[in-house]
């Protein structure tokens, strides 16, 4: 199955990034993987919103005019919804025949005819043109005082360039949109930036103060990488609060359907400086669910500084992020840095004392990357904050091969230990925080800087063992950045096979910078698990560092 995740670009034309698509074999912690997207790049173009309501046996009644709303009632629609077999989308008709990638390019949403301009709103609507990879739509529905009515496109809502414009038949109701985006003065008072967009199954992304369009955070995932056919439940339906004058906040709903589970969904949307979106998922499932995944997030990592030897390429790095992080209620934080492995990965974290997790995008400057097209060091991070009892679970990343930075090809997202079972509903609400976040060096524990890796043993030599792995993790802030070079500190570090043949801990001269190095030989062993931190004066002095080493 293969799930479309294109998001269309701006005026400024960037290149589309293609998700990989692939099934791969699975060893020890590495698993089949089945995904397919046309990822993000960068700001969306005004384009316009789709719609899939079906009135077939088993789908859900299209909703014709003016009706009462509520979270619950949305809620208890999706408990019907659940109690019947799953109906697929039907495609929507053509408004333009036979559109490809390029035509889909010269249509944009007319900023002109936005919902919500001119009644003191301090958000915009646009929505996005159904055609091309958006053949099955999306129904959106506005909410006054309690009341939903059905929003409603046509072409004269659309700007249609060059000879797309003899092709295009006036004043036509278009038969639903392909999703949306809300547009706020999010860096400049006078001009309405792109804040937040959903199109494309449940995957949707936001952006803080001068971010620009990096990773997508996803309604549900259903058995991804498991070794079958993942499963993309889609957002098939939207209700949009509208904003009353000044408010600050967007508030809109979403139903959720798939084969195994329906849902409806509840975001308030908070922009600024930093973006934050709570969540509220109830889930009612048809089917049993092998794995579920909830509060997913999808991102890139081609390559940084351990890796970039197998590329030829001018750039340092090239990545949306480079680590999952994990904080725990004990103030232990846990980096793990991405991988683009030989082979399709994965990685279970097992975390009773969760604070919150999300993945990364840690170093800041333009020098980082020397990419100005791409602004990857403007990226946003994401942090995901459980909110109430999630019960037991682990924290799951999936890192899957790629030779291109179009290829969304990092997943992580929360597992719960127990598989839901059909007839079940559960309930989930959580915090996403987009922004510049896992950058505070304010705290007590030195934070990681960054991580290399190489030909292990000493430095010059030319025969050395070819099982020998050479790790560096340079650490920075902190108390240890006070500490004088002569002080007592212990390396603790841990293998899950392999042995350890050297370890070295010492500052950088001339900086706060304190370095650990670590030889490893990996033996026969095709994949080992590496975990450190560096202690002394009875506390932990750094967030912890966990890697996977992948052998070919």
């Amino acid at each position: 199955m293969t799930k479309n995740n294109y998001y269309p670009p701006n005026g400024m034309s960037r290149l589309d990034r293609r998700t990989v698509l692939g099934a791969l074999a699975s060893s020890v912690a590495v698993v089949a993987f089945a995904r397919g997207a046309l990822a993000q790049e960068t700001a969306l173009p005004d384009t316009a919103v789709a719609t899939d309501v079906d009135d077939a046996e088993g789908a859900m009644p299209a909703i014709a005019g003016p009706q009462p709303f509520s979270f619950e009632w949305l809620d208890a629609r999706m408990i019907e919804a659940a109690q019947v077999d799953y109906v697929a989308p039907n495609d929507a008709p053509e408004v333009i025949a036979d559109l490809d990638y390029d035509s889909y390019r010269k249509i944009q949403f007319d900023p002109q005819r936005a919902r919500w301009d001119g009644d003191g709103s301090l958000f915009r609507l646009h929505a996005f043109h159904p055609g091309w990879l958006y053949k099955q739509t999306v129904a959106i529905h506005e909410v006054v005082d309690g009341v939903q009515t059905p929003m409603v496109f046509s072409t004269d809502d659309f700007l249609y360039y060059d000879d797309l414009a003899s092709r295009v038949p006036d004043h036509t109701e278009l038969p639903g949109v392909a999703g949306f985006r809300l547009n706020t003065t999010l860096n400049r008072a006078d001009l309405f930036d792109e804040m937040i967009s959903f199109v494309g199954a449940s995957y949707f992304r936001a952006l803080a103060r001068g971010n620009s369009y990096g990773l997508s955070a996803r309604g549900l995932a259903i058995n991804t990488g498991l070794g079958g056919e993942e499963e993309f439940p889609r957002f098939t339906e939207f209700w949009l609060e509208r904003p009353k004058a000044g408010q600050e906040d967007a508030i809109l709903y979403a139903a959720l359907d798939s084969p195994s589970c329906t849902g409806a969904y509840r975001f308030v949307i908070r922009p600024g400086a930093e973006t934050t979106i709570d969540v509220t998922a109830k889930l009612h499932f048809r089917q049993d669910v092998e794995q579920l995944g909830v509060a997913a997030l999808t991102s890139m990592f081609l390559f940084d500084e351990k890796n970039s030897h197998s590329f030829d390429d001018y750039r340092p790095q090239v990545h949306d992020s480079n680590a999952l992080m994990v904080m725990r209620t004990d103030g232990d934080v846990l980096w793990r840095p991405l991988n683009n492995p030989p082979r399709l990965a994965s990685t279970y974290l097992n975390e009773p004392n969760l604070k919150s997790f999300g993945l990364i995008q840690r170093d800041r400057n333009f020098v980082d990357y020397q990419d100005a097209g791409a602004h990857y060091h403007d990226r946003p991070s994401v942090l995901i904050e459980p909110q109430g009892e999630w019960g037991e679970g682990a924290v799951r990343l999936v890192e899957i091969p790629s030779d291109l930075e179009g290829n969304d090809n990092i997943v992580s997202f929360w597992v719960p230990a127990e598989k839901p079972l059909a007839g079940e509903s559960r309930d989930y609400a959580y915090r996403l925080r987009w922004g510049a976040l896992g950058t505070d060096r304010d705290g007590d524990r030195a934070w990681i800087v960054s991580t290399l890796a190489g030909q292990g043993g000493t430095s010059g030599v030319s025969e050395g063992k070819q099982t020998l792995r050479k790790f560096v993790i340079d650490f920075e802030g902190g108390l240890m950045a006070r500490l004088s070079a002569d002080a007592e500190m212990e390396p603790v570090v841990t293998l899950s096979a392999g042995k350890v043949e050297h370890i070295a801990l010492s500052k950088v001269e001339n900086t706060t910078i304190w370095r650990l190095v670590i030889d490893v030989d990996g033996e026969n062993e095709k994949l080992v698990e590496l975990v450190a931190h560096v202690a002394g004066f009875n506390r932990k002095l750094t967030e912890t560092w966990i890697y996977q080493w992948m052998r070919k």
